[in-house]
């Protein structure tokens, strides 16, 4: 298990932006933060879950989905990345090349790592 960061491919034939948009409803019903940015085969989307406890320890992390789209499959990279404050303004070729994932403690380690568990279940259900 890759503590920080978690790739997956999906083979699917949604559009990327179908399946983020979708991706980002399910958070949303959840009550999770979200913020989302897709341009043409490449996307992000970060999310937050609130908590008065999370918000005084990781007020700035979000878990971070980067996604690009190639020939049918969907390559995914999940991991812990600082959350930016405006994600539509940011271009969305520096997000993809800048290093996201940051180092947590042990207890938000164990927590990311079950939650990304999750989340990926429910975005590979979304692809297929």
């Amino acid at each position: 298990m890759e503590i920080f960061k978690k790739d997956i491919v999906l083979e699917t034939q949604k559009q990327l932006s179908d399946i983020v948009s979708s991706f980002e409803e399910q958070l949303k019903n959840n009550k999770w933060k979200v913020q989302s940015n897709v341009q043409n085969d490449q996307g992000i989307l970060q999310a937050q879950k609130a908590g008065i406890l999370r918000d005084v320890i990781a007020a700035d992390r979000a878990l971070t989905f980067t996604f690009k789209n190639e020939d049918g499959k969907l390559n995914v990279s999940v991991g812990v990345g600082k959350l930016l404050q405006n994600l539509g303004v940011a271009a969305i070729e520096t997000i993809l090349l800048s290093e996201l994932f940051l180092v947590v403690d042990v207890p938000e380690i164990l927590w990311t790592d079950h939650v990304e568990t999750e989340l990926i279940g429910q975005l590979k259900s979304i692809a297929s």
